[in-house]
């Protein structure tokens, strides 16, 4: 059964229709919409700062979403899907994002809505993603803009398809 533990009287609350896995770990202030779901080895950590997560979000297998104790919070937009063995951390993470596989988005950064971040990139500290791109490397840094194919091809199409995978489970 999934570990979901409140943190000094803190519960963490879910919206309908989520799936959480049952080895994945959700803690403390956590609030999170509907149509959502955390895979397995996933930890969302609110037990040091606040974490909000829009509709439609998934977190998958080993990512890790967290925040620095008193100094920053995270913020997940709608349809935002981390990918596995992600690192988000303290942070905002606008609507319609991918953060690709073993991607880290590091503190104060700023992820602009329809955006990808790709497979192993490290977004350093305070960087401020535009909307519409595609950031890749490390230190992560443009590499083009977003078209309207990848927008509906990428991040909508694993959007839509991890919310049909939780369904296989419920």
């Amino acid at each position: 059964m999934a570990v979901i533990l409140p943190v000094k009287g803190v519960y963490p609350q879910l919206g309908e229709n989520c799936f959480v896995a049952p080895n994945a770990t959700i803690v403390g202030d956590v609030q999170m919409g509907s149509d959502c779901s955390v895979w397995f080895n996933a930890v969302v950590r609110g037990d040091v700062n606040s974490i909000r997560i829009g509709n439609k979000v998934n977190v998958q297998d080993g990512a890790v979403i967290h925040c620095t104790y008193e100094k920053t919070k995270v913020f997940l937009g709608n349809n935002v899907s981390v990918g596995h063995n992600a690192i988000v951390h303290g942070c905002r993470v606008n609507d319609n994002v991918l953060i690709g596989m073993g991607a880290i988005v590091m503190d104060n950064c700023v992820i602009g809505s329809n955006s990808i971040i790709a497979a192993g990139a490290v977004v350093t500290e305070g960087t401020v993603v535009p909307e519409g791109c595609i950031f890749a490397g490390v230190p992560a840094k443009k590499v083009k803009d977003i078209s309207q194919e990848l927008i509906s091809g990428e991040i909508d199409r694993i959007a839509n398809n991890y919310l049909m995978y939780s369904g296989w489970f419920k």
